[in-house]
């Protein structure tokens, strides 16, 4: 299914490129546009036009024509002679996808447009798009939305996104993205490895899209898709596995209820004839979503407009300047209903709403985005293009900033035996956890980048050439608890209703200490962040040559260097790096000469930028101080206890209010995360409809970062040393390192307030290296036709290691480079192992059907084996001194040391647990294109997992629901696969 094709400046063009006879001219036009060039075939008869924008030419030289038509990131090859073959022309026919076999390129990606994407049942947004493609899975559902791809076993949170060219990946995070609406899109390109020398910052996959833009012929059309309730259904409950359970769920699903209407209508032709060009489209919607969970209901519409704008104008035949201007902010309504505690249910929650909601308030998401582009096509042979992108985008910005209640604590009990979440307290709807600082504006990322790109050919190579500066900007607004603080109430069980394995023991460990049987104990937290703005300088230079070794032998040699920086809130470096060198090779053989057989293999090294979030919270000030006591109840009407006893155990501080040191937050050894791969493949033309190939990928994490929040070896460090006056605060609470190696930090060796740099020897961290190796083979295929197209590829893989990556899918951690899994040593036992990406098997096979002139039909179906299922208990704090201990003493029970039935814990390994069950979806359109309408009319429906399939996709797979205290729901469901629905959509294209 997927084709190696060729990278062209910043995979938002394309190029011809072919053979004809020496010294013969050569002319391209496009007769939408009347972009015409002319070049003259070189000596050996081979010709290249480059930098094209996407869309049909058509080729002559000496009275012979061929049509091509041109895609993203992609060469089209053309070849004239006397014979009759005709290897240049492709006939866009059906749905097909993709070039023929591009012999000019090294690289493995995949090209859908938007002709394809009406045909076939995909969801409409990029991501479903790309997971088409080979070697992606589908994330976890609690990060980013759930809907994100997993390319070639990284995490979800290593991609690449880019419109137009431009990258409009949020770098905050990693997990989202700058969208554009999806009407928008002419096409779409999925690059799975090695990618050349002008991309970095991912290890994962890059997706980039290229926007519809005007012709000499006017269209306009417009819309309506529509996923109605009534054709969704019903999702599965989960019930309680412990029979005393107040509430007789784990999870609640049956009665959500969902309604989303998607409409659009644009408009394309010339402002002036064969000059400047304009696309213009705007968006609606009307998406209402209600959604019930133990207490709450919440019901969420957004009606928010969206639109673009795309501007071409040919200032001639050799000077393009191109305007993209995209609106995508949107405005989400927040209604929050308390379920009625007095209306009875059938194996399900008390259900009902009450009249008026008890919390109201509206989330503002998204922003804008420009783009402006010159290209200039100074000779036949010498091609620059300059890029200008600026984006701006909103996160998650709730109106009002505060709402009613915010002003109580956030305050709630867990129930006796279950410990989940029982009920909310006081007058806080327990809907709001935090409240922002007044003072500061809504947290916004702003990206300004610039860049240029060059292409000389010079015989037999072709060299390209540039440089990129990027600066993203993250404001973050401080936030402390509601009403001050966090309250949590809690009551162990006594003897009578004890069972299983703690029937009989004494009571429960709470902050170290014994909390005898039938006390009841709370809870609480202090939480405060600062409020500042972080960030990050990209910077990036590259050369890359593709040589023509011989007629049917191509090398490609490139390298980069990529230079990173992260500020903090002072605007001072806390992360820096020297220009990092990616080299890139690759080969591409046309082993017959006619592009019916190719081999191609490449091998590279990418990196992957610090996070803003990583700025904001390592270098920030942010702290949370933890406390535990007896007490008899609590207040109803504010949450705050009743009867508040003896504190248990010593107060827990994780952080400070005083901003560290910036020369003490990261290692001054600390490398970029970066990755090697290598990608060996082939391709062959079966026959004039059939294409297979097949693909063996290799991907390995050299060096990985993330922080660790450890003191005591710093203490051990010092004595061993003679430090007598070493002082401890002068180390922050965590600090970046690159796992297995010596950390070089900032600190007080003599307790004079004088910071000094010291090397901790690893041997002290007792951090293992960053693993993750990926090992694929890939197999491909597609067949093309008038009347029937259809791709596939089944992949067998196998991922490794003891770190998923940016992001921690099992604790659903977001926070890219910061995740628990290297904050102690004891976090990082028994880790190595599938990480949660790893899908062995991977069948995919989509395509459409034309049964008459009229009717059509598209499906799409995807079969994957399980993933791996872990046991996660509390790490085992015996023998660890202060002040790790009061650090690790907050954490969850989310390490790999658990407790046997028995009530023994003991270490176990990732992935012991077995798997999710093998899992398949079949999606089934039809639609209709009626020959009275002038074939301009399209009514189309498409069902979303037609046989609803409903096999498990996640476990519980947290064993203890407290230290020591065995949770019932222990690999109990959480998640299904989404049930089947329904989408009805109307278009006319004019």
């Amino acid at each position: 299914m997927c084709v190696a094709g060729g990278v062209q400046a910043q995979s938002a063009v394309g190029s011809i490129f072919g053979n004809g006879q020496p010294g013969a001219t050569i002319t391209i036009q496009n007769p939408q546009t009347g972009l015409s060039r002319t070049s003259t075939a070189g000596a050996d008869g081979r010709f290249t036009f480059s930098q094209l924008p996407s869309g049909t030419y058509v080729v002559t030289t000496d009275g012979q024509r061929r049509e091509v038509e041109v895609k993203i990131g992609g060469g089209s090859q053309v070849v004239f002679g006397g014979g009759t073959t005709d290897l240049g022309r492709v006939n866009v026919t059906g749905t097909r996808a993709f070039n023929p076999i591009d012999v000019s390129s090294v690289e493995s990606n995949s090209v859908f447009t938007a002709e394809q994407l009406i045909s076939l049942p995909v969801a409409s947004d990029v991501s479903s798009v790309a997971l088409l493609a080979p070697g992606t899975v589908r994330g976890d559902t609690g990060l980013g939305g759930g809907n994100l791809a997993s390319f070639g076993g990284s995490s979800v949170a290593e991609n690449g996104y880019y419109i137009n060219g431009f990258d409009v990946t949020n770098m905050r995070t990693f997990l989202s993205f700058a969208d554009t609406p999806f009407q928008s899109i002419a096409q779409q390109q999925v690059k799975t490895g090695g990618y050349g020398a002008e991309y970095g910052r991912s290890l994962g996959g890059i997706i980039s899209i290229v926007t519809k833009s005007g012709s000499n012929d006017w269209h306009y059309g417009g819309s309506v898709e529509w996923a109605p309730d009534w054709g969704r259904s019903d999702g599965r409950n989960v019930q309680q596995r412990d029979p005393d359970a107040p509430n007789p769920l784990y999870q609640y699903r049956s009665d959500n209820e969902s309604d989303s209407t998607v409409y659009s209508a644009y408009a394309s032709g010339p402002i002036v004839k064969d000059r400047l060009f304009f696309f213009a489209l705007a968006e609606g919607r009307s998406d209402t979503f209600d959604t019930y969970s133990a207490l709450t209901s919440q019901r969420t519409r957004n009606t928010s407009p969206q639109g673009i704008l795309k501007l071409d104008w040919y200032i001639s035949d050799r000077n393009l300047l191109e305007f993209t201007g995209i609106y995508n902010q949107a405005k989400t309504k927040y209604n929050t209903f308390e379920n009625d505690l007095d209306a009875n249910g059938d194996e399900r929650y008390n259900v009902g709403r009450h009249e008026l909601p008890t919390d109201q308030y509206e989330v503002e998401t998204g922003g804008k985005v420009g783009i402006l582009k010159y290209t200039g096509y100074f000779t036949d042979n010498f091609t620059v293009s300059t890029q200008f992108g600026y984006l701006s985008n909103l996160i998650s910005s709730r109106l009002p900033a505060a709402g009613a209640g915010s002003e109580c604590p956030w305050a709630y009990s867990f129930g006796l035996t279950t410990g989940t979440l029982e009920r909310y307290i006081g007058c806080n709807p327990g809907t709001i956890s935090t409240v922002p600082d007044a003072d500061a504006p809504p947290d916004e990322d702003v990206r300004k980048a610039f860049r240029v790109d060059a292409e000389w050919i010079l015989g037999d190579h072709r060299v390209r050439f540039g440089v990129d500066h990027d600066s993203y900007d993250s404001s973050h607004r401080g936030l402390t608890y509601a009403g001050g603080i966090n309250w949590a109430y809690y009551l162990v069980p006594n003897n009578a209703v004890a069972t299983g394995a703690f029937a009989g023991q004494p009571g429960r460990t709470v902050n170290g200490t014994l909390v005898p049987r039938g006390a009841r104990y709370a809870r609480s937290r202090d939480f405060q962040s600062s409020s500042s703005s972080y960030e990050n300088i990209n910077s990036a230079i590259y050369v890359e040559d593709n040589w023509q070794i011989t007629d049917n032998f191509l090398a490609y040699i490139g390298l980069r260097g990529e230079k990173f920086e992260s500020r903090n809130g002072d605007g001072i470096a806390w992360v820096e790096s020297d220009y990092e060198i990616a080299p890139r090779l690759g080969f591409s053989w046309d082993a017959n000469g006619d592009a019916s057989l190719k081999v191609f293999g490449t091998l590279g090294r990418y990196y992957i930028p610090v996070a803003t979030n990583s700025s904001i919270r390592a270098t920030g000030a942010e702290s949370t101080v933890s406390n535990w006591y007896y007490v008899t109840g609590w207040n109803e009407a504010d949450g705050r206890p009743v009867g508040q006893g003896a504190q248990i155990g010593q107060t827990q501080t994780n952080g400070s209010l005083v901003a560290p040191n910036p020369a003490s937050v990261a290692s001054t050894n600390l490398s970029p995360m970066y990755q090697d791969e290598l990608i060996l493949g082939g391709q062959l033309q079966l026959n004039e409809n059939w294409m297979a190939g097949i693909r063996a990928t290799r991907r390995q994490v050299k060096s990985g970062m993330d922080d660790t929040c450890q003191t005591n070896p710093w203490i051990e460090w010092a004595d061993d040393n003679g430090f007598d006056d070493f002082d401890p605060g002068s180390v922050p609470s965590c600090y970046f390192v690159n796992p297995g190696e010596d950390a070089i930090l900032n600190v007080d060796l003599d307790g004079d307030g004088t910071l000094e740099l010291a090397t901790l020897p690893a041997s002290y961290l007792g951090l293992p290296r960053y693993k993750r190796n990926y090992s694929a083979l890939e197999l491909f295929w597609e067949r093309t036709g008038e009347r029937f197209n259809l791709q596939g590829s089944y992949t067998i893989s196998k991922t490794r290691g003891n770190v998923e990556g940016y992001v921690n899918s099992t604790l659903e951690q977001e926070d890219a480079g910061l995740t628990q899994d290297f904050d102690h040593p004891l976090f990082t036992d028994g880790t190595y192992g599938p990480t949660p990406n790893d899908r062995l098997h991977s069948l995919k096979l989509f395509g459409a059907y034309r049964l008459t002139p009229e009717w059509q039909l598209g499906g799409n179906l995807i079969v994957q084996s399980g993933r791996p299922v872990n046991c996660q208990g509390y790490i085992p704090l015996e023998g660890i001194a202060q002040p790790d201990l009061g650090t690790l003493t907050p954490y969850s029970g989310s390490s790999f040391y658990c407790l046997n039935d028995a009530g023994v814990r003991e270490l176990r390994q990732r992935g012991d647990e077995g798997r999710t069950p093998w899992a398949w979806t079949f999606d089934l359109s039809a639609a209709y294109v009626p020959n009275w309408a002038d074939n301009r009319l399209r009514f189309k429906v498409d069902v979303f997992n037609l046989f609803n399939n409903d096999k498990v996709t996640e476990y519980n797979e947290f064993k203890e629901q407290s230290r020591d205290n065995i949770s019932p729901n222990y690999l109990n469901d959480v998640n299904y696969q989404s049930p089947r629905t329904v989408r009805l959509t109307l278009r006319y294209d004019y």
